[in-house]
């Protein structure tokens, strides 16, 4: 890689490594939100909801503005929305007005996630190798890094806006030395793009396995506490089976590269999905908790690097301009996320958590026969 590509793939993951951190520090705070305005659970998955309604209609547009007004000014514009409306996560004193912060703080996010995307999808064309499951390492990275430090802060017993600020000015030092690196313009064949296209072709079976995917991780983030202690578990230790699975799919994406570049996208796709499915069914069938764990290793090392191939896929394929493509992709797959806790809850309730889980599994086996046909159509794999 040249000098300019190396500048470019470090702004890049910093783009990645700001949006995971800024995305997950919000978590910590949820408890306090509730306690501030008093809204019992219900209202707070409405309240929740929000975040995801303003990716989700942010989503859609990115990828033109990108390729108008090129990466770098859509990545740091909406980094700066995110690091501006955070601090207000921490202070909102009403249900309505912390709704209507999720959903700013939702659109900032969804923007950055769509256009880091675009940007990523450009710089690995331009290197000739895989780049992305690094970058969404990062993402994984910023992640813990962002729960991690805003939980440390508020342990040690720092006051919930001084630890927000805090987050917010690290996100924007992170977004300040990304920014003189990150693409001004986009290929000349993206400028004259459509401002919506309704998706078509490769880019609708990519979108759907994406929010399979994404459907699977959310209900381990949603689910497998409640899975873990139903079996035998203590309340305490139910998050174990969400750590085994995130530090898994951390270290599968940071060495996901090598991986991909070796075996080949559509490899990674169909063995990635048999384990997967293979870590799910462990999961369900375990006789005890603790054999369970294993499972959600398995999980994430399976899930770690699909999306990240399905995202390269979109960048190759020749049915929509990629900026289109990554926002369309985007947009269906988060859809996965918004209704992965209530798909889940309806499945369990009729037929049990562990039907459910299974259900999961036939699902992720369905991602990796699917994806073997999916990636050449899409152009983006070679390899035999």
């Amino acid at each position: 890689m040249n000098n300019i590509g190396l500048k470019q793939c470090v702004s890049t993951r910093l783009a990645f490594l700001a949006a995971g951190t800024a995305m997950s520090s919000w978590a910590p705070l949820v408890p306090f939100a509730q306690a501030r305005t008093g809204v019992e659970a219900a209202q707070l998955g409405l309240l929740l909801l929000c975040l995801g309604i303003g990716s989700m209609l942010a989503m859609p547009v990115t990828g033109v503005l990108a390729a108008r007004f090129g990466c770098r000014r859509v990545i740091l514009w909406s980094g700066l929305g995110c690091c501006a409306v955070f601090p207000f996560l921490a202070i909102a004193p009403s249900a309505p007005l912390l709704g209507l912060t999720l959903f700013l703080f939702g659109a900032a996010i969804g923007t950055l996630d769509v256009s880091m995307n675009v940007q990523a999808v450009i710089v690995e064309k331009a290197h000739g190798g895989a780049l992305m499951s690094g970058f969404h390492g990062l993402f994984s990275v910023g992640g813990i890094v962002g729960a991690g430090s805003m939980s440390a802060m508020l342990w040690l017993g720092m006051d919930i806006v001084t630890a927000a600020l805090v987050m917010a000015a690290a996100v924007l030092l992170m977004m300040l030395a990304a920014g003189p690196h990150l693409l001004r313009e986009a290929p000349a064949a993206e400028r004259d793009a459509p401002l919506l296209v309704v998706p078509r072709g490769a880019v609708v079976l990519i979108g759907v396995l994406c929010m399979f995917v994404f459907l699977a991780e959310g209900a381990v983030l949603d689910w497998s506490a409640v899975m873990l202690t139903s079996v035998g578990m203590s309340g305490a230790q139910g998050g174990l089976g969400y750590a085994a699975f995130a530090v898994a799919m951390t270290i599968g994406r940071l060495n996901g590269d090598k991986i991909v570049q070796r075996w080949g996208g559509r490899r990674i796709l169909l063995l990635g999905g048999l384990a997967a499915a293979a870590g799910f069914f462990i999961v369900v069938l375990a006789p005890s908790a603790w054999l369970a764990l294993p499972g959600f290793v398995l999980i994430g090392c399976g899930a770690s690097n699909i999306v990240p191939v399905l995202f390269t896929a979109a960048g190759s394929q020749q049915d929509m301009p990629a900026g289109l493509a990554v926002s369309a992709i985007s947009t269906i797959g988060y859809a996965g996320i918004l209704a992965g806790p209530g798909v889940i809850g309806f499945v369990a309730h009729a037929i049990g958590l562990q039907w459910a889980f299974a259900v999961l599994a036939c699902g992720m086996l369905l991602v990796g026969l699917s994806g073997w046909s999916a990636v050449p159509a899409a152009g983006g794999d070679a390899r035999p």
